[in-house]
């Protein structure tokens, strides 16, 4: 559905908002419900008072359909809004929905892109998301986005952008890893694919490891992007989603991470996925979902106030 764009002052920062209520990539269809979640939790609400007005916003939504090209389907009406806000230098932010939606949202900004340059993506997840139909254990649509905006794997999802692969592996970075197959990893260092473990980040600390990955994905490119599943945190805070990974990223510290990326104009929108509204505990996870949009989207506003 399409909403009224908010009123916006003067000081305002105007961005696309794009929901998409599918869980069908993932074992557990409950992400599908996040964005409606984030909505009754006051999304909305709390980026109006950070500042941050709506030029678009639309919850895209599956109806009795179901299957790898009800995905694809999803997938191309993502990257034609996110191409949509890149061409109207807009920010945009997507918000899940399980992770397939990735190969929509990045296809379509690559697309909106090429002209200038192509586009650099941080990946922060807990998995390698790098699956093809050969290789999958779980045939799972959500473990296989990374792999398609790189060229790899079915037509389904790899066929989203108009250029094929979308995503050019020097300007891609993965951060937070800690549960993989090994196909997975075998593929990203045959492409060259930068990859960050959590006991990378253990190591040098998340803040050094997100400075790296934004120069990696903004070096020689013509925008950059920030893709976060949420399960890239560790589950003890952000409970609400379907493939928990126990010892990942600190919700504070990755929020804080959010708000640094967000004050670089060159981050053209992020996305945030795999929110379960009905795996959450207390609205936790909502919460921290909550904050790293408002982290991101509110960054350059936040350091012109200042």
């Amino acid at each position: 559905m399409d909403v009224p764009a908010a009123r916006r002052g003067a000081d305002d920062i105007a961005v696309a908002l794009i929901g998409v209520a599918c869980g069908l990539g993932a074992r557990d269809s409950g992400c599908g419900d996040g964005p409606a979640a984030l909505r009754a939790f006051g999304l909305h609400r709390r980026l109006a008072d950070a500042g941050i007005g709506l030029l678009k916003d639309r919850t895209l939504a599956v109806a009795g359909l179901a299957g790898a090209d009800a995905v694809a389907d999803i997938c191309r009406l993502v990257a034609r809004l996110t191409a949509d806000a890149v061409a109207a230098n807009a920010r945009f932010a997507v918000v899940g929905g399980d992770h397939s939606c990735a190969a929509g949202s990045w296809a379509g900004a690559a697309d909106a892109l090429a002209a200038r340059g192509p586009l650099g993506l941080i990946w922060v997840d807990a998995h390698m998301d790098s699956h093809t139909p050969e290789t999958t254990p779980s045939g799972t649509l959500h473990g296989m986005p990374v792999a398609a905006l790189l060229g790899c794997g079915g037509a389904a999802l790899t066929g989203i952008a108009r250029r094929v692969p979308a995503l050019d592996p020097a300007h891609l970075c993965l951060v937070g890893v800690r549960s993989f197959e090994p196909e997975e990893p075998a593929l990203l260092d045959s492409l060259g694919v930068r990859v960050f473990r959590m006991e990378d980040i253990r190591r040098l600390g998340l803040a050094a490891v997100i400075r790296e990955a934004s120069a990696i994905a903004l070096d020689g490119t013509a925008g950059a992007g920030i893709s976060i599943d949420l399960d890239a945190i560790d589950p003890g805070a952000a409970p609400g989603v379907g493939s928990p990974v126990p010892g990942g990223l600190d919700a504070g510290e990755l929020v804080d991470a959010m708000a640094r990326i967000g004050r670089d104009p060159r981050f053209i929108g992020c996305e945030i996925a795999e929110y379960n509204p009905a795996l959450d505990d207390g609205c936790r996870t909502a919460e921290i979902a909550v904050r790293l949009l408002e982290a991101f989207l509110g960054g350059p506003l936040s350091a012109a106030r200042r």
